[in-house]
């Protein structure tokens, strides 16, 4: 009854959506701003390019979310990124076949996930600590092992094939359209991803733990199962995006994640997605990775370095913590 009487902006202000219509709103109200100020913002090929830009980190922010849905963080990401990039350079370099050398990245990223979530578990409360340990050991001993013998530190030179390359290339092409096949993958897992969380009982089970995770017990959900679950898909994810970004820039280069320590995170938040757990979604996080994308695309076009392009960043992401804030949810849970 209390709805009924409620106005429509009130209505959605209140509603568990709020976060990926605020993000909607912001995203059209950035996109219009640089198609004004900003000559060729609006062209298929600065579009395009955001895009592709938005399908890596959205894929990073993949397994933040599913994190961040159980009151947890994942802060290897970066690490994992930068391990798979030199990583998978350094065995195409080797002869093996691929599609193995893809296939055991895959299984290492998994591997680093389930490790981040079996220790996350058991140190509760030191989620973070934990996984940017795990994240610093990781990078560390994939530069010492790529660089054994060799004068370059934390860069890998190999030939990646040319089908991998196209798949993450701007002038890739998905069935004759002028759209990178990076794209149209990061479209087709977020779907997913949604539906999978919203309408399948394990994706409920990772809101479920988020939210309450006394009653959880009592429905019989498993806290560590669910641990295990988005702390692998978050080191798969990870390990996939390193991957992908060897295949857009050519060369292995460990620090290739570090842009995603922030923004993952930043992704997760302006999505409103809360780190608390137990409210938002992949779908929420996709608004917040556009939203972030075609702001850094005005900001380098209005002429603004990346210092002060961080400025900007954290001037937006203030207020809309604070208004995530306000969710009773989470007063409830603070």
């Amino acid at each position: 009854m209390d709805m009924q009487r409620q106005n429509p902006l009130t209505a959605i202000m209140s509603s568990d959506h709020k976060g990926i219509f605020l993000g909607g709103a912001l995203l059209v109200i950035l996109f219009s701003a640089g198609a004004f100020l900003v000559e060729g913002f609006a062209s298929s090929n600065n579009i395009r390019s955001i895009l592709l830009l938005a399908a890596f980190l959205g894929l990073a922010a993949l397994g933040q979310t599913m994190v961040a849905l159980v009151g947890g963080l994942d802060l290897s990401i970066p690490f994992v990124i930068g391990a798979s990039n030199i990583l998978l350079a350094y065995l195409f370099g080797t002869g093996i076949p691929a599609v193995f050398c893809i296939l055991i990245i895959a299984v290492m990223g998994l591997g680093i996930g389930l490790l981040n979530a079996v220790l996350s578990y058991r140190l509760q409360g030191q989620a973070l600590i934990v996984t940017l340990g795990v994240g610093f050991a990781v990078v560390g001993a994939a530069q010492i092992f790529t660089t054994l013998g060799s004068q370059y530190s934390g860069t890998v030179f190999s030939e990646v094939p040319k089908w991998f390359a196209t798949i993450a290339s701007i002038n890739g092409k998905t069935l004759g359209l002028p759209i990178p096949p990076v794209v149209i993958i990061w479209a087709l897992i977020s779907g997913l991803v949604v539906f999978a969380t919203n309408r399948m009982r394990r994706g409920r089970e990772i809101y479920a733990i988020g939210g309450n995770r006394t009653a959880a017990a009592r429905l019989r959900i498993s806290e560590f199962r669910v641990w295990l679950l988005t702390y692998g898909v978050s080191g798969l994810m990870a390990s996939i995006t390193g991957m992908l970004l060897l295949g857009f820039s050519g060369g292995g280069f460990a620090g290739v994640g570090d842009p995603y320590l922030f923004t993952t995170v930043a992704a997760v938040v302006v999505g409103g997605t809360s780190l608390l757990g137990g409210s938002g979604g992949y779908g929420a996080t996709v608004i917040g990775v556009l939203v972030l994308q075609v702001l850094t695309s005005l900001l380098v076009g209005l002429g603004l370095n990346y210092a002060a392009q961080q400025t900007v960043f954290g001037l937006l992401i203030l207020p809309m913590v604070a208004i995530y804030a306000r969710t009773p949810h989470i007063r409830m849970q603070i």
